[in-house]
């Protein structure tokens, strides 16, 4: 499945300018998913972090792949526009800097899901060079709370 702008906004609820991704070339439903998302020099990061060497914040990176990766999640079957968290971020790397007019490639996995928790990671590239990489684990609220009413 490959999504545009428009229909990452149909399946997730971050919005701009905290959309942290432009297209997703490949979505596989709790699998994978792989996009990118184009740094123009008007991302309002750019303006404060850090104005005279500007950059994309180690965070938003992090953020990014997450974002990325809820796609495989929320292309599910009933978690279209469901929220999904972040709750924890591990063997994060930030290799290099992502700098205005470059493209992150971002490639991302689903390790395991199970109720609603899944563990999970990424990786950002910029001119085939890794800049960022992490494991993460985010949860699925309304899949958590079913279990938690039983």
């Amino acid at each position: 499945m490959e999504l545009n702008k428009i229909a990452i906004l149909e399946y997730q609820q971050n919005r701009p300018p905290y959309l942290m991704i432009d297209f997703a070339d490949e979505v596989i439903p709790g699998k994978s998913a792989k996009g990118y998302k184009d740094l123009r020099e008007n991302e309002w990061f750019f303006k404060v972090h850090w104005p005279k060497d500007p950059n994309m914040p180690g965070m938003l990176q992090i953020e990014s792949l997450v974002q990325m990766c809820a796609l495989s999640l929320l292309t599910m079957p009933g978690n279209k526009g469901k929220l999904v968290y972040l709750i924890s971020a591990d063997k994060i790397k930030l290799k290099k800097k992502i700098t205005p007019n470059q493209r992150l490639i971002i490639e991302t996995k689903v390790n395991s899901y199970n109720r609603g928790i899944a563990k999970c990671q990424g990786k950002g590239e910029v001119n085939k060079k890794t800049v960022c990489s992490a494991e993460f684990t985010v949860v699925l609220p309304h899949i958590i709370n079913y279990y938690n009413k039983k």
